[in-house]
């Protein structure tokens, strides 16, 4: 299935301003309300259903021998017609 980005942002923040947006995100999942992102000239909002699924994947990239670059990723994602996802391993963060 071919991929279409509908928005996208990267930049380099600190800690307590990645904190801040995750925080207001889920505020919005909380409470129901639509995601709406904006950055410079681009921007979407995207209703997110009851029951999405939610993926978390921790990556190390580059060579097997010496370090590289780590990340953790977080996904929210629900096919358009579909109203609830699938059900998952339990999840711990902390």
């Amino acid at each position: 299935m071919p991929e279409e980005v509908l928005f996208e942002s990267e930049s380099a923040r600190d800690r307590a301003e990645v904190a801040a947006y995750l925080r207001r995100v889920a505020d919005a999942l909380e409470v129901g309300d639509p995601l709406a992102l904006s950055a410079g000239g681009d921007s979407v909002t995207m209703a997110v259903p009851e029951r999405p699924t939610f993926e978390v994947k921790a990556e190390r990239e580059g060579p097997t021998d010496g370090p590289g670059e780590l990340s953790v990723e977080f996904e929210i994602e629900w096919d358009e017609n579909q109203r609830d996802g699938g059900d998952g391993d339990d999840l711990t963060v902390g």
